[in-house]
């Protein structure tokens, strides 16, 4: 039974491959701007589709394309009307030796909005070709095997970077390190459903023997640690490609706005030397050494009266809750300098498990006398790590700096060490799934080898959403590889 449901999902697979086969052969051909929009001094238009190098011949007017991936200075003209448009550099690219697998061409020309708009006008008219969809040259990419759903995130993660650890992260999964583990982990449960599927098929025949079983089980708990280790990376990958949620909190008039504008270097939000100036979350992007931060201030927690700071209070309270690093702010010269009342004025504002820098601002205004509240500041916890800063001065922000810096280390990681790390929300989806299923195998592993199997084949079906690879072929090529069934 479990064979025949194999081979029937194989047949399947097998005709929506060549449908898909044949869908592209007859496809149409599609082009786009591929450089950013607006005045350049180059722009780059791509065409992908059969119809990239006739397009290729009728704009540069020549009956021979160029070598396959050199560069050709051409004139580059309207074949509707014979009008010279630009002289520029035109490249081919014949499939499958392609970004996108099909045969693509590339006009590179003056990137005037006048020279653009004439070329994809031209394109425009030529039969067979239309304006592609947005990413539709990395959806054919995908379809034809170029790359698989995690390398096509990670190039729109690379095309969205700002800072140098979000390119690094980016640039790794693009070139498949993420795809590659998640494979191999498919190629680990492929073998085991293989497998098992067999010992249920052939294992009255002698064709399969006992010790297939404890293998599989081996396997199947060794995935499980793995995966369990991967799951368990504090966010890492996701906190890096969205940016670290910072919020700068504190009781009224201590200073969290002028910290916010100090810190983004212009005047996002008001200051003013009267308490609860601010009602709403005031929000900003930030670069801190080479980590994207969403940086918000908010309103002065307090026992409001008023109902519209109430509601800031409010909001700050909520924002809170969901931050993944907190800027305590405290009055320096309204603070005792004694570690453990530190320590409990920070837990008053602060969810316990947060993570927190103290800062200790208007450190100004204590002239010299800012020994002992220094030395009190690295006594440790329950103190978390804090600087003295003058928001006034600009005094302390080098330290700040860097204890944001290590924080942001501690959450994000280093991008290209170790493991690749999960970046969106829905590899923890279908790996949590995964995990699940491979739970649920343990315990009807010893009741019903069917039941089990269907299990390892939930497991594995969703690690294959993951890279968009979900197929039953390559448990049939095990099977018969594995166990020579019906030589």
């Amino acid at each position: 039974m479990a064979l025949r449901r194999a081979l029937s999902a194989a047949g399947a697979s097998r005709w929506a491959q060549q449908r898909l086969c044949c869908t592209a052969r007859g496809g149409d051909t599609i082009f786009a701007v591929s450089s950013g929009h607006g005045r350049c001094g180059v722009a780059v238009i791509r065409t992908s589709g059969p119809g990239s190098g006739g397009a290729l011949k009728s704009l540069t007017g020549r009956p021979q394309l160029p070598p396959p991936r050199v560069m050709a200075l051409r004139r580059i003209r309207d074949p509707a009307t014979a009008e010279p448009l630009d002289r520029g550099l035109v490249v081919w690219f014949p499939g499958p030796h392609s970004f996108t697998g099909e045969d693509c061409a590339e006009l590179h020309v003056h990137g005037g909005p006048a020279v653009v708009s004439g070329v994809l006008r031209a394109l425009g008219r030529l039969p067979g070709l239309r304006p592609a969809e947005p990413g539709e040259f990395t959806r054919r990419a995908f379809h034809r095997g170029k790359l698989d759903l995690t390398a096509a995130e990670g190039l729109g993660d690379l095309i969205h970077a700002e800072t140098e650890a979000q390119r690094r992260q980016a640039l790794r999964q693009m070139e498949g390190e993420l795809g590659r583990l998640y494979q191999r982990w498919s190629e680990t449960l492929t073998q085991a459903l293989a497998h098992l599927e067999a010992y249920i098929d052939f294992s009255e025949d002698d064709n399969v023997e006992e010790e297939v079983l404890s293998q599989v089980d081996a396997a199947v708990r060794a995935l499980e640690q793995e995966l369990g280790a991967h799951l368990q990376d504090g966010r890492r990958g996701e906190l890096l490609r969205g940016g670290v949620h910072a919020v700068i909190a504190g009781p009224p008039n201590v200073g969290k706005s002028s910290l916010l504008n100090l810190l983004c270097q212009r005047p996002a939000a008001i200051v003013s030397p009267v308490a609860g100036t601010t009602r709403d979350v005031v929000e900003v992007s930030l670069n801190v050494t080479g980590y994207p931060v969403v940086l918000s201030d908010t309103a002065g927690l307090r026992d409001a009266t008023d109902p519209v700071e109430r509601e800031g209070v409010s909001r700050a309270r909520d924002r809170l809750q969901r931050a993944d690093l907190v800027l305590a702010v405290l009055d320096a010269t309204a603070v005792p300098a004694e570690p453990a009342a530190l320590g409990a004025a920070v837990g008053s504002l602060v969810p316990p498990t947060s993570p927190c820098i103290l800062v200790l601002n208007k450190a100004d205004l204590l002239g010299g006398h800012t020994g002992a509240l220094r030395a009190a500041c690295t006594q440790g916890p329950p103190v978390p790590p804090a600087t003295l800063l003058s928001c006034k001065t600009g005094d302390g922000i080098e330290r700040l700096l860097e204890l944001l810096g290590q924080q942001l280390a501690q959450l994000c990681g280093d991008p290209l060490a170790g493991s690749p790390s999960l970046t969106q929300r829905r590899h923890s989806q279908h790996l949590g799934d995964c995990a699940a299923a491979l739970a649920r195998y343990g315990r009807h592993r010893a009741r019903d080898l069917g039941l089990a199997a269907e299990q390892l084949r939930l497991a594995r079906r969703h690690l294959g959403r993951i890279t968009g690879h979900v197929g039953a072929e390559d448990v049939l090529d095990i099977i018969f590889r594995d166990f020579c069934v019906g030589k």
